[in-house]
């Protein structure tokens, strides 16, 4: 979620037009995201992602099935 809003504000302040610009934004804030969760695992001394994160078919696997 953190990505995602970041990723937003990029593209709003910089005025983000066509796929280039609002990709390169999409990267900035999942880079941003990445960093905050490896310094908050840094800072809590363990891995703040586990195995009960993740769903056991990914959305990507059920869209594939849909179609």
């Amino acid at each position: 979620m953190l990505g995602e809003r970041v990723s937003t504000e990029i593209t709003r302040k910089e005025d983000a037009k066509g796929y280039s610009e609002v990709e390169d934004a999409a990267k900035r804030g999942g880079r941003v995201a990445g960093n905050a969760r490896k310094d908050t695992e840094k800072e809590l001394g363990r891995p703040i992602t586990t195995s009960e994160n993740y769903l056991e078919t990914p959305e990507k696997e059920k869209r594939k099935r849909i179609k």
